[in-house]
């Protein structure tokens, strides 16, 4: 087993990270995602702060209740020594059965051991028809590295 990438970061360990939160994300397991943060990681959501791995279960637990059949992904935008910048988008539907994309921006910070410490996301949500759907379950190979389409 490759051990996760940690800082200084080059081109290509921070395209491996960026790819393992997308990975660990569609697993839609708060838990799970939860142990890439440190246990007193900081997290701006939109309009929610966020202290702590408890209240990053507790929020995705909320997310993935509300935002059903959610698949993600991410783009590597730029990276420092320990720092990252993505672009994402993920589809969900709502309990009413309307489809959404939701588009945003995310700025990581990680520790030495590469836990992140700080997560700063500006999301927006626009209503989608099921047929403009195209995200489906985890990314294909052939799909790694390509870059996510703006619209």
């Amino acid at each position: 087993m490759t051990p996760p990438p940690v800082p200084p970061f080059t081109a290509e360990t921070a395209r491996a990270k960026v790819q393992a939160a997308e990975n660990a994300w569609n697993t839609r397991d708060p838990r799970r995602v939860a142990l890439a943060y440190t246990p007193d990681s900081v997290w701006r959501n939109r309009d929610e702060f966020i202290t702590g791995r408890d209240e990053i279960i507790a929020f995705l637990t909320r997310k993935w209740e509300k935002e059903l059949d959610y698949v993600l992904r991410k783009e590597l935008w730029a990276f420092t020594d320990d720092r990252i910048a993505v672009r994402f988008q993920y589809e969900w539907h709502d309990a009413d059965g309307q489809w959404w994309r939701s588009y945003g921006n995310e700025l990581w910070e990680f520790d030495a051991e590469g836990l992140m410490r700080r997560r700063e996301a500006s999301i927006n949500d626009v209503a989608i028809t099921e047929e403009q759907r195209r995200i489906s379950g985890s990314r294909p190979a052939d799909e790694l590295g390509r870059s996510i389409p703006l619209r």
